[in-house]
């Protein structure tokens, strides 16, 4: 809230203040979804705005009859019950028009759970659920309380992995999950007493498989749908966690951690990080957040992000979300410039990507990764896909190649934008960081193009950035990056 009536969502500026303003038109339905969260009553230096807070809350009541449009269906529902419960929890007093019609919205979301979209919107739910059935006292508030809970721990069987990841596998949602995770522990143990003897093992797994999936940098990696400023920061969640007392799982240390059944790799040698993407794109019955980026992966030198997948900057339905989730926008190979899963409308896959995971062995040179997927070999002369990256502590080597024919293949390597090209052509490229020059060599490539693209960090942000595409010549690539002790 930037203003009086005034909001900043998704990097997107508007004004809410008459009725119509709740349902606007012209915003999208997440940017919508996020003005009927109320999240800023619980931001930083909240305080500060608490005269519009107030006014803000009864003008809701007041301008958002039960049942109206947008306001009311579940999802922002779970959210806007959570924000208020924490609000009043941290001393502030819901007016009684406000009290009111939090009971309504308990009463209205216990009979209209998501259980046809699933996933994270359920946990939502059942958080919202318990945090209702806590703040208020009786008969009826101890069945949304009971409802909540049942829906939580069984949920949190299925949803979250045994290795604490979260089974859509996008670090964002597995982020605000945690997070979710932490408020109800805070609230369960303060209300009630006794909290479910698993949630604290959860939350101390959810962490530390956050811990190994984020950048030096602090911030989550692009693969499935993920974006910056949406879900609590790891130093955030961390510092959550301490305040509770927990002990979350210490991050490992090894040069590679294996993170199963999640399916994703990370590998530590010298100065670089690499993530790889060995994971199926979610679980079968809910790929809505997946990408079709099976095989790709991110680097980091010197804690900078070198190499990097394109991000998430909306959601819908349009050309740009399925470009946005294609296998062009990261860093692996298009085969015939189809997707290897076939993402389409927004949220949806047909046929998908099997991973297999074949390899990940640490020796004394480095660390050794190999993997495959299938997702080619729909087509009728289409065969896999078979990636291995070596990583020492000065150079990556990663080699690819496919099975069956095809009419072309190329590599993509998408730079970050603070990453500048020196030189490029046939057969090296040269790139220069803030602390090194990187060169990449290309074995068994036909072309080698710059071309201009996009990075989206965040929701309602692109930055223009360069990617190579680089053509197979047949069916091995093998590209080489070096880089020296100093900057040249």
């Amino acid at each position: 809230m930037v203003a009086e009536n005034t909001f900043r969502f998704l990097n997107v500026e508007r004004a809410c203040t008459e009725a119509g303003d709740w349902r606007n038109p012209q915003a999208t339905k997440l940017w919508l979804y996020h003005l009927h969260y109320f999240d800023d009553l619980n931001a930083r230096d909240a305080e500060v705005r608490a005269v519009w807070h107030k006014a803000l809350l009864r003008r809701w009541v007041d301008q958002n009859p039960p049942g109206a449009a947008i306001a009311w269906e579940p999802y922002p529902v779970s959210r806007r019950i959570v924000n208020w419960v924490k609000w009043s929890a941290r001393g502030n007093e819901l007016p009684p028009t406000c009290q009111a019609s939090l009971a309504v919205q308990a009463r209205w979301l216990n009979r209209r759970v998501e259980y046809h979209i699933l996933g994270n919107h359920l946990l939502a739910n059942a958080s919202a659920l318990v945090h209702a059935g806590l703040y208020f006292s009786g008969a009826e508030a101890q069945g949304w309380y009971e409802h909540g809970m049942r829906l939580m721990r069984r949920e949190l069987r299925e949803q979250i992995l045994s290795d604490g990841g979260h089974f859509e596998r996008s670090s964002m949602y597995h982020a605000a999950v945690l997070g979710d995770l932490l408020d109800l522990i805070n609230l369960v143990r303060a209300a009630a007493g006794a909290l479910p003897a698993d949630w604290a093992v959860s939350a101390s797994r959810m962490h530390r498989w956050l811990s190994v999936m984020s950048h030096p940098d602090g911030e989550i990696p692009f693969f499935n749908d993920a974006a910056f400023g949406i879900a609590p920061r790891l130093a955030e969640l961390s510092a959550y966690a301490a305040r509770l007392g927990l002990e979350p799982q210490a991050p490992a240390l090894e040069a590679l951690t294996l993170l199963q059944p999640s399916g994703y790799v990370r590998a530590i040698a010298g100065p670089a990080m690499l993530l790889c993407d060995c994971a199926p794109v979610g679980p079968d019955y809910l790929p809505g957040h997946a990408h079709a980026d099976t095989l790709s992966f991110e680097l980091s030198l010197d804690g900078q992000r070198l190499l990097v997948n394109s991000g998430t900057s909306q959601y819908g339905s349009d050309l740009e979300r399925d470009r946005q989730r294609g296998t062009a926008a990261h860093n692996t190979v298009v085969v015939d410039g189809l997707d290897s899963s076939e993402v389409w409308a927004g949220f949806r896959v047909a046929r998908r990507a099997r991973p297999k995971l074949i390899c990940a062995q640490a020796n004394s040179r480095g660390i050794l990764i190999e993997a495959s997927h299938d997702g080619y070999r729909r087509l009728s002369y289409g065969g896999e896909h078979k990636r291995r990256w070596d990583l020492e502590r000065s150079s990556l080597s990663i080699e690819d190649h496919l099975d069956g024919k095809f009419r072309s293949a190329e590599a993509y390597f998408h730079l970050h934008p603070q990453v500048r090209i020196r030189a490029a052509g046939e057969e090296e490229v040269i790139l220069e960081s803030a602390e090194r020059i990187v060169r990449m060599r290309f074995s068994g490539a036909a072309s080698v193009r710059v071309h201009p693209g996009t990075w989206h960090p965040r929701f309602g942000e692109s930055i223009a950035n360069r990617h190579l595409r680089v053509r197979l010549r047949a069916g091995r690539l093998q590209t080489l990056l070096l880089w020296g002790d100093e900057r040249a």
